[in-house]
């Protein structure tokens, strides 16, 4: 199988707290969150990473393939484990414990990747976490994507800075350096301004452009969404919602935006479409068990109310 959107990075065991003081079960990790996302709309997906050869990893090989989310290029490593993260919430909103040190994904490398599987995407997708977690993954991130730039294929980049992982200038360092290579940009508001300097969408959009992105897609939380083309640029409106949990919203607005992508939407209709799908995806907890799947956001962007 060769699926249309790879996405490229490490899946981590979640563990997220629930209003008694459990801790709930479940499966994140930005790029595996992405990728599952777009299964759900109904995108032609495959997932690349190195797993431990552990119990963790063997759920997330069923949650992929339960999913349709080719495991084909998936590689489990015998002396290395799946990384795992909590999820604790207060006032201010959730907050990540992390325990991946180590990590299995963290030991990939450029010349693990298989490279006629990523020359043969439409899209790659790839994100900061999945540079951050070591030197030698920042740079099979990059070797991927000049491997499916020159293909032909388009490159996607989340920045999803996270400063537990690196120090703000190595992020701004490499991820300005990863966005110079591609075509989507997709940072969140609160992320770009850390990173550019800049509090403006606009200017913000318009960094992202010089660097030689294509379409940016600003996520601008409740605001919605700004998408900016060269030649032209829309505030896109979110769908309004009473959020449970945002773990993972962010994931679900890119797989579903890089779903209608493929599609062949246009950027404006995929960013109402994603938005209307990260809303969904904060009406229970966890990171995949709320993502919606293409009825489920048809029928809200339709009738206004989740189901």
């Amino acid at each position: 199988m060769q699926p249309d959107i790879i996405c490229l990075g490490e899946p981590m065991l979640e563990f997220n707290e629930q209003a008694d003081g459990r801790f709930l079960k479940g499966h994140g990790g930005d790029t595996s969150n992405a990728a599952i996302a777009a299964a759900r709309q109904g995108a032609s997906v495959g997932y690349l990473t190195r797993v431990g050869k552990d119990a963790f990893a063997d759920e997330f090989l069923q949650l992929w393939q339960s999913e349709g989310v080719d495991t084909s290029r998936v590689v489990q490593d015998p002396d290395a484990p799946t990384g795992i993260y909590f999820v604790s919430h207060n006032d201010n909103g959730h907050a990540f414990t992390y325990r991946r040190k180590g990590s299995a994904a963290s030991l990939m490398t450029p010349a693990d990747l298989p490279g006629d599987y990523i020359s043969g995407a439409r899209i790659l997708h790839v994100s900061g976490i999945s540079q951050a977690i070591s030197a030698n993954a920042a740079d099979a991130v990059f070797a991927a994507m000049d491997l499916c730039r020159n293909a032909g294929g388009w490159v996607s980049y989340d920045t999803n800075l996270r400063l537990n992982l690196w120090p703000l200038e190595r992020a701004r360092a490499v991820t300005h350096a990863a966005m110079a290579k591609a075509h989507i940009a997709l940072p969140g508001l609160e992320d770009a301004v850390q990173l550019t300097g800049f509090t403006d969408p606009d200017a913000i959009a318009d960094f992202y452009l010089d660097l030689g992105c294509e379409i940016v897609a600003l996520t601008l939380g409740r605001d919605g969404t700004l998408i900016a083309l060269r030649d032209e640029r829309r505030r896109v409106p979110g769908q309004p919602v009473s959020p449970v949990d945002a773990t993972a919203a962010g994931d679900t607005f890119d797989g579903a935006f890089l779903a209608e992508m493929a599609a062949g939407r246009d950027p404006y209709e995929a960013a109402s479409y994603a938005n209307a799908a990260a809303a969904l995806s904060t009406q229970g907890y966890g990171a995949v068990a709320p993502m919606p799947r293409r009825r489920d956001v048809l029928r809200f962007m339709r009738e206004g109310q989740a189901a």
